[in-house]
């Protein structure tokens, strides 16, 4: 294993899980605020599931988002 491609791979691999998450969010934020499921100023839970094949990673984070 080269250590500076791991490291690259990974750190391209969780821009992209970090760029394309918070799009989802939004839109289905902006969606939930205008079917009037939700106001806009709550605190939403979150979480999220990260698995990788080949090395039996499963690796939870929970969160809250602050719609404000």
């Amino acid at each position: 294993m080269d250590p500076d491609t791991f490291n690259m791979e990974v750190r391209k691999f969780l821009k992209v899980v970090g760029v394309t998450s918070q799009r989802e969010i939004e839109a289905a934020v902006e969606r939930a605020i205008r079917s009037g499921r939700i106001k806009g100023g709550e605190t939403l839970s979150a979480k999220v599931v990260l698995t990788v094949d080949g090395i039996d990673l499963r690796h939870e984070i929970d969160g809250e988002i602050e719609l404000g």
